[in-house]
């Protein structure tokens, strides 16, 4: 793969008398290319070398020796260990003189030194390190002598260039004000690895930090200017052609995280580890999260993770995920990524507290609904005025056009606000709709309100439907009652059904129990699935009420038979000895993971190596906003 190695340090005082002799007696010394086994003395050498600069097992000569263990190979690694650590072993003017006189070091003039200004005097630059009392840092790039050459950095003109253009961007890396900063810099064309070595320094001695983020920030500058032209390839076929880089991957993985949401998984072992863990958060106090726990109940949840990575759909996915991410990071990285357990991987922490809540729940015994795909807004009665229908559908298929813009939906708006005039009471419905979905405009709680109040005034079950849930995620829970209750007296199955489960108990509504099953059987009796399903649980669980299988098997049975799966899960599992709730936990537990797997399967259309900076991302940001579109709204920076 394609990358810039960069290696980082500073000058030091002191000796190493042997490498620097292996370093005198080299020279003029080219690379061998014997193919027999590295020697004794060469394998000794390079343990030694290895224990004492960590840091080498990064060079592209190391990757290269491990790969094969030649003569010429550890030869060639003995060579860059050594040059590519001089700076630990001389002072700041003999590295300097050193990088500038080395056999392979490509001349410009008596030595190969070169800065901003051309020519540079050799004892000229070393007199001014030598009066310099602060720290001299040192930086190091090479490339494989086959990029090198193909994109033009194997020789000296092109590397100045290269630091010259780069000079505002080592100096903000390095905390040194630009008109402060001195570098000099040496390109040795080594046979393998070319490579350039970089002196940095200030004027103040004082001035000066180079801090991981700074050594990333030059290596990406760096590698953006050098690969450019392969980087803009890779987007252009991203962006242009996005089946060749991750379209066929996209495609997987949606089908994979579908598969993921509508699979009924059935895992006693990780049944049995979801029960202990609800046994150990008994004696958990305080806040009920991953970063809370102490290690062994954090070790029982990583557990559950690893447990779940196993199953198909998950490893399938993230196998998948990995791929993708290690194809595009290759670019812009020096290390190849490591595929991390799913259980450490950041960008899916959020599994960890959601496996944490499903433990909570089978603790406390909590009832589940599993509604969340219900279809509770059937469209409303609209009326007979065949002018007015029509306009009213027209003004529909123009709102969820996703080809129109807000200015074009607009039209819709304005018509459907003229409808509402001439008493065409669907049309605030709808209005209702736009505000609460924000099918126009970023989405208005109170202009939702404000329509679908006109509407429910006006005598729509749908509507006082629609507003008793609106009422209900703002916690207005009186209000919210007062609108299900009405749209129930109108056998709203929906309203009838929210009553229901308000009444099992809330922390906001007292139980009443009475209330519930009359609601809840109301509802399914008139065919709402989830009614029905609801009802299977509460008889065969028996926490709420009296057990009942063979009820419970009958509003299962009745669920099911309209599709619903989580009723035939429990169905198939009413006579097993372990809790189906347990078991369906750990459904849901995918079908959670379903959603988290969804938020990352999104990749960056930018690397590290190739973005704009903070403040313009900033200042694009509020002119975002400032046309009216969402915070979160990514759909600029997201692949499409």
């Amino acid at each position: 793969m394609s990358r810039l190695v960069q290696k980082s340090g500073y000058i030091q005082g002191g000796g190493a008398v042997d490498y620097m002799k292996y370093i005198a007696t080299r020279e003029g010394v080219e690379i061998l290319r014997c193919e027999e086994k590295a020697s004794q003395k060469q394998t000794q050498l390079i343990q030694r070398l290895l224990k004492d600069f960590p840091d080498s097992k990064e060079l592209f000569e190391y990757a290269d020796y491990c790969a094969m263990p030649t003569i010429a190979n550890a030869s060639a690694f003995i060579s860059a260990a050594l040059d590519n650590n001089a700076h630990t072993m001389q002072s700041g003017d003999g590295y300097m003189k050193y990088i500038a006189t080395r056999p392979r070091a490509e001349r410009l003039g008596e030595h190969g030194l070169f800065s901003s200004v051309s020519p540079v005097a050799l004892q000229t630059a070393m007199s001014e390190l030598e009066a310099h009392t602060g720290n001299v840092w040192t930086i190091i790039y090479s490339l494989r002598r086959e990029d090198a050459s193909r994109l033009g950095y194997d020789n000296a003109e092109s590397w100045r260039g290269l630091l010259m253009s780069h000079r505002k961007d080592l100096a903000e890396a390095m905390r040194i004000p630009v008109k402060n900063l001195h570098w000099y810099a040496a390109f040795h064309n080594e046979g393998h690895h070319p490579h350039v070595h970089v002196m940095l320094w200030s004027d103040d001695p004082k001035q000066g930090y180079l801090s991981k983020r700074g050594i990333t920030d030059m290596r990406s500058k760096l590698t953006n200017a050098i690969f450019r032209e392969e980087l803009h390839s890779l987007y252009r076929e991203k962006d242009m052609s996005y089946k060749h880089v991750t379209m066929k991957s996209q495609k997987i993985m949606r089908h994979l995280i579908e598969q993921m949401e509508q699979t009924l998984c059935d895992q006693p072992v990780i049944g049995e580890k979801l029960a202990k863990l609800a046994e150990a958060l008994e004696s958990v106090s305080g806040k009920k999260q991953y970063g809370y726990l102490k290690k062994p109940v954090k070790a029982q949840v990583d557990s559950i993770v690893d447990e779940l990575e196993r199953l198909p759909e998950v490893a399938r996915f993230y196998e998948e995920w990995n791929r993708i991410r290690d194809e595009l990071e290759g670019y812009y990285k020096e290390t190849l990524r490591e595929h991390l357990p799913l259980s450490k991987q950041k960008e899916f922490r959020a599994i960890k507290n959601m496996i944490i809540r499903e433990a909570e729940n089978i603790r406390l015994g909590v009832l589940t609904f599993e509604d969340e795909k219900m279809d509770d807004e059937p469209e409303p009665v609209v009326g007979s005025d065949y002018k007015q229908v029509r306009d009213y559908q027209a003004a529909k298929e123009l709102l969820y056009d996703k080809t129109l813009t807000v200015g074009e939906k607009q039209v819709a708006v304005e018509m459907l606000k003229g409808l509402w005039d001439e008493g065409f009471t669907a049309a605030a419905h709808q209005l209702g709709k736009v505000w609460r979905d924000g099918l126009c405009n970023p989405p208005d709680e109170k202009e939702a309100e404000l329509w679908f109040r006109r509407s429910a005034e006006a005598g729509s079950d749908y509507s006082e439907y629609a507003l008793g849930k609106l009422l209900l995620s703002q916690h207005r829970i009186k209000d919210a009652v007062y609108w299900l209750e009405k749209a129930a007296r109108q056998r709203n199955q929906f309203a009838r059904y929210a009553l229901g489960k308000l009444y099992l108990g809330t922390e906001e509504v007292p139980q009443n129990m009475d209330k519930a099953l009359d609601y809840l059987t109301v509802s399914a009796n008139q065919g709402n699935q989830y009614a029905q399903y609801t009802l299977g649980k509460l008889y065969l669980q028996g926490k709420y009420v009296e057990q009942d299988k063979a009820l419970a098997e009958t509003w299962f049975s009745l669920s099911a038979a309209q599709g619903n799966l989580y009723a035939r899960f429990f169905l198939e599992r009413i006579g097993q000895d372990q809790d189906p709730s347990i078991l369906l936990a750990i459904t849901r537990l995918l079908q959670s993971m379903g959603q988290i797997f969804r938020a990352n399967s999104l990749l960056p259309t930018n690397p590290r190596g190739i973005r704009i900076d903070s403040k313009r991302r900033r200042k694009l940001m509020r002119k975002r906003l400032a046309m009216g579109h969402k915070p979160d709204d990514h759909v600029s920076h997201r692949m499409v």
